[in-house]
């Protein structure tokens, strides 16, 4: 009998969570969608996977708001199937806001490596792997969002330094978007300043995020990669 993998996405309800989801069930994986505020679309997402094979996604609709609840997300994830293969953390916050610091040291820092740790004994009898959504300024600062790039930092540093702890059992690597969805919100861009932006894109042009689930998917498949990050963000950063 086949074993069907099983991936868990943080995140996974919307934007490029979303994408993913989709692109690893096309795949043939079974898919575990968390969310926290987006339950309507997790269940129009989950809806959608389950049509086209059933009983291949589920949602688990959690505030991952301290190690407590990382834990019981992991626990959940394996009440609702027999394995977890593949852990991406992809929920995060963006913000230029200082007073949303906790919230991005919490999300963008705290959760992925909680959740890793905790994950890590049932990735590592599946031959698992994680894999991290990092940011392409991680390594080359935004101006205006100094703290918000602070914590992406910290999650690059943590998948390197995970990647040595966990191997050779548990590859741990990342993957580091560039402009692929513009930002809602408080933080929404207008016309001219998007247009900056990709101006400083060497490709010139808008990103999408079917390009960020095809490197996800290239860091779970390829199994001699470790403690690296790919950077999806059409040259900008170079």
């Amino acid at each position: 009998m086949t074993l069907q993998k099983t991936v868990l996405i943080t995140g996974g309800a919307r934007r490029i969570g979303a994408t993913i989801a989709t692109f690893l069930h096309e795949k043939g994986f079974r898919v575990i969608i968390h969310c926290n505020q987006s339950l309507d679309e997790a269940l129009i997402l989950k809806d959608k996977l389950n049509f086209k094979r059933k009983n291949s996604a589920f949602i688990i609709s959690m505030n991952l708001d301290a190690e407590s609840s990382a834990k019981e997300l992991i626990t959940e994830s394996l009440n609702l199937v027999d394995r977890i293969d593949v852990l991406v953390n992809n929920a995060s916050v963006f913000s230029a806001n200082d007073a949303d610091i906790d919230a991005m040291l919490l999300l963008n820092v705290k959760v992925p490596y909680w959740l890793s740790t905790w994950a890590f004994s049932y990735l590592k009898e599946t031959g698992g792997c994680i894999v991290n959504i990092t940011d392409t300024h991680a390594s080359s600062p935004l101006r205006g969002y100094s703290l918000y790039c602070q914590t992406k930092a910290a999650l690059l540093m943590q998948t390197k330094s995970l990647a040595m702890e966990f191997g050779p059992n548990v590859r741990v690597n990342a993957v580091a978007p560039g402009i692929t969805i513009w930002p809602e919100g408080k933080n929404k861009l207008d016309e001219n300043q998007q247009e900056k932006i990709i101006s400083k894109t060497i490709l010139n042009r808008h990103g999408d995020p079917i390009f960020i689930a095809k490197a996800v998917y290239f860091m779970i498949e390829n199994n001699f990669i470790t403690g690296q990050e790919i950077k999806v963000d059409g040259g900008r950063n170079l």
